[in-house]
């Protein structure tokens, strides 16, 4: 896939995502405060323009906590061992997709007091991590690779009311999944 195909294929993926999300929403019960609001949005719109390139770092800082990870992600399998993550084309694409489904549910919390999520795109998250043999630490890697991406994407305004804002939106989305985890596994 050449580099121009790669770049549409991920800015299709954002939209999309960002489509998905605001269609049929689930609803989970957040106090979420107008400073924490605007924390994240501070941070999602000094992201936006690169969220690609910051996605990827996003799923590489995962990979470089927890090596282990990469087979519990089945287009990584048929990856060699030599084949460099950076440029495996499936994995930006979803990158993209987590990170923006990530950024734009944080940045959803407070406009009804609630996470919004579309129903489907949880229901389905929930039966993939449940299939892929997701675990709470699994949750706390993914929040901790997150927090280190937005830190370093945004280092001139991180502050620690900024972390802590990011943590509250990561905690919510991550129960919601964790949720549908519970139904898709007593299914």
């Amino acid at each position: 896939m050449s580099s121009g195909n790669v770049e549409e294929h991920q800015a299709a993926a954002m939209e999309a995502t960002m489509e998905k999300l605001s269609e049929d929403p689930v609803v989970v019960n957040t106090s979420f405060s107008e400073e924490q609001e605007a924390l994240v949005l501070s941070a999602w719109d000094a992201m936006k323009a690169d969220s690609a390139a910051i996605a990827l770092k996003f799923f590489l800082r995962i990979f470089e906590i927890a090596p282990a990870a990469k087979p519990m992600f089945p287009f990584l399998r048929d990856a060699g061992e030599d084949a460099p993550l950076e440029s495996h084309p499936k994995l930006k694409a979803h990158a993209v997709t987590v990170f923006v489904m990530a950024c734009e549910s944080a940045t959803q919390l407070r406009k009804t007091g609630d996470v919004k999520v579309r129903e489907a795109t949880l229901r389905r998250l929930g039966a993939t991590h449940v299939k892929a043999g997701v675990a709470d630490a699994h949750f706390e890697v993914v929040k901790t690779a997150l927090l280190d991406t937005i830190e370093g994407a945004v280092p001139d305004i991180w502050t620690p009311e900024m972390k802590g804002a990011w943590e509250e939106a990561y905690d919510q989305l991550a129960a919601a999944i964790k949720e549908e985890m519970k139904l898709a596994a007593s299914a």
